[in-house]
């Protein structure tokens, strides 16, 4: 926390992570041309704010992307903010839309995602893909479906009055290290199919874990639709892995926590 507070202290930093909610997935020159500073003295801060885990990155070819990561923010906010205030009673969920249709694919190293996720769980490799792709374990963490079926490489998720969710199809799977899925929505407006990408890496006694989103049409707001959904995604996977706690991060109108 030391670090997240330290980086947040600095109002240049804050306006990089501003400038990254306006437009998330920003270039080092195309911020440094946003502020009074030399590209060293952007640089220094994007530093600072990756070391803090505010922010992610991804290069392709010659360029890095940085990406705003919502993660640390709202773990401070659930242990100090979250208790004290009465959560909002519906929340509308953004519409997703994506460019990916039937089997059409797109490859992730040559296309840059439209939202990162990066967290670290204090876990084992084995036990981070089992929570990743068994479905038992899937509908005990996850913070909207209650029930998981899963037929061959396609899930079903579901909700707790056992009505269709969202489907996800295993595109491409290296095991412990990686998984691409299509991402299709099946509640009302969800939009139409889009893709992610999962990323493991095993550090020592814990697992860092990214999470790419490629396909969406819309921009990705911190806080709201997918980039909300996303981080109590995180939240419940995190808590299920470190204390074995099967505890749902959902919105008060979706049934709030199980």
């Amino acid at each position: 926390m030391d670090k997240l507070f330290k980086a947040l202290g600095d109002p240049a930093r804050r306006e990089i992570l501003d400038a990254l909610r306006a437009r998330d997935g920003q270039t080092l020159g195309d911020l440094a041309t946003r502020f009074e500073m030399t590209r060293f003295g952007v640089m220094k801060h994007l530093g600072v704010l990756e070391d803090a885990g505010l922010i992610t990155t991804l290069r392709r070819g010659r360029f890095k992307y940085h990406y705003l990561n919502a993660v640390p923010l709202q773990q401070a906010i659930d242990r100090w903010i979250e208790p004290l205030i009465a959560k909002p009673a519906a929340r509308a969920l953004i519409e997703l839309k994506s460019t990916l249709e039937g089997d059409q694919t797109m490859h992730d190293t040559d296309a840059k995602p439209d939202f990162v996720l990066q967290t670290f769980i204090r876990c084992s490799q084995d036990a981070l893909w089992d929570a990743l792709t068994r479905a038992d374990q899937m509908a005990a963490w996850h913070f909207m479906a209650h029930r998981v079926d899963r037929e061959g490489d396609c899930f079903d998720y579901r909700f707790a009055d056992g009505s269709l969710m969202l489907r996800s199809r295993a595109i491409e799977i290296t095991p412990k290290t990686r998984i691409v899925a299509t991402f299709e929505p099946q509640w009302e407006g969800g939009g139409a199919p889009s893709r992610t990408v999962f990323r493991i890496a095993a550090e020592g006694d814990h697992c860092s874990l990214t999470v790419e989103h490629y396909g969406l049409t819309f921009p990705v707001l911190p806080g709201e639709g997918v980039s909300d959904g996303w981080a109590r995604w995180a939240a419940g996977l995190k808590t299920w892995l470190e204390t074995g706690e099967a505890v749902r991060f959902a919105h008060v109108s979706d049934g709030g926590a199980a």
